[in-house]
This record gives C-alpha cells, structure tokens and sequence, in this order.
C-alpha cells in the first residue's frame, strides 16, 4: 500500500515572530550570504543595507551567527513547503512522486539558486560541528535522504535504503553540478537516471 509522503516544514516560511526590522535583516543577510559568502559579509554591512543600527540587529538575533542559522532555516522551511506543494497529488504513481522531486529542485534552483545549493555553499565555509548551523546544515541532508529512503519504499521496499541513497547521490550531484554550470540539464540528466534506476529496482521485487 502506498504512504503519502508530505515534508514537514520546521520553521514557519513567513516567520510572524519577526518584527519589520528584524525581517529587513534577515532578508538582506540572506541575500548577502548567498551572494558573497558567509565569512564575507560583517554585521556591519547587513545593518547598514538593511536600514537598521548595529544595537538593532543585536537585539533582534543576538548574533551573526544566529542570523546565519535563521537564514539556513528559513531557506530550509521554504524549499520544504514548495516541495510538499508538488508532493500533495494522490495522481502521482511512486515513480513520479520520486522524479518530482527532481523536477522540483531544477525549477528551484533556477528560480532562487544562480549560485548553487545554499547548504552545500554554507558547509564549504562552516565545518565544524560547533557552529549552531552545522546541525541545520547537515539535518537538511539528512531530511533529503530520508525523503528518497521513503518515496522509494513505494517502488520496492526491500531495496528502499540503498535505492534511497543511491536517489540522493543523483541529487546532490544535480545540485553540485547546476550550481557550478559544467554541463546543461544537470537535473534532467539526474532526472533520467533516477528513472532508470527505479525501473531496476521496481523488476527487483
């Protein structure tokens, strides 16, 4: 029997717990981060093009740091709510459940991610297990596989882990490689071999 997979989304995408100076300063910081890097952007440079004095953005965040995590997050809550947004369809067989997710992050990245995947950029300049984005960096990951582990016990349940890791190895590579523009349909190219490797593992029952 098929089990609807719906990610859950762990931080509010619109965040009502934020005052307008403190949005003003999350979306400048994410903007920043993104464009230049994490290391590369001070606080004094997020106040600044954010319209607010370095004691706001203290007072809002504590801090850099945890903007960095809030940005991390969000962008996290936001991917998830636009992928369960595609994942809703009862229509869907497991197959094309598994291939929609592929379909849904070549739109993403080609709307909202010029620079590549904003965790995998994030875990190039913060490594240490330490620093409080690490765990969100790591647990977006984390969420993926599982995603892939899941939609792919509807196709076979008995390779359901391997099959998994296997989905999410074509991801990250899609991301990696879209991100750095080498070759064109990175994820279509992905795409086509998720379904052949589904199709392998659907004859394997």
């Amino acid at each position: 029997m098929r089990t609807t997979t719906k990610p859950s989304t762990p931080v509010d995408p619109e965040r009502p717990d934020l005052t307008p100076a403190a949005r003003r300063v999350l979306e400048t910081a994410s903007r920043l981060f993104y464009e230049r890097g994490i290391h590369a952007v001070g606080v004094d440079l997020i106040a600044s093009e954010a319209g607010v004095t370095k004691k706001t953005l203290y007072d809002r965040f504590g801090s850099k740091e945890q903007i960095v995590v809030d940005y991390l997050a969000t962008r996290d809550a936001r991917w998830r709510a636009y992928l369960a947004e595609r994942l809703e369809s009862t229509d869907l067989s497991p197959v094309e459940r598994v291939l929609t997710v592929f379909d849904a992050s070549g739109t993403w990245m080609a709307a909202h991610s010029g620079k590549g995947c904003s965790m995998v950029n994030a875990h190039a300049e913060i490594s240490d297990p330490a620093h409080p984005a690490y765990a969100v960096i790591v647990g977006q990951k984390q969420w993926m596989l599982d995603l892939f582990v899941r939609l792919a016990r509807d196709v076979s349940p008995d390779t359901a882990r391997e099959t998994g890791r296997s989905l999410m190895l074509l991801h990250e590579g899609a991301l990696v490689s879209d991100g750095l523009d080498v070759f064109p349909d990175a994820f279509g190219r992905a795409r086509r071999l998720a379904a052949f490797l589904l199709s392998a593992a659907r004859e394997s029952r």
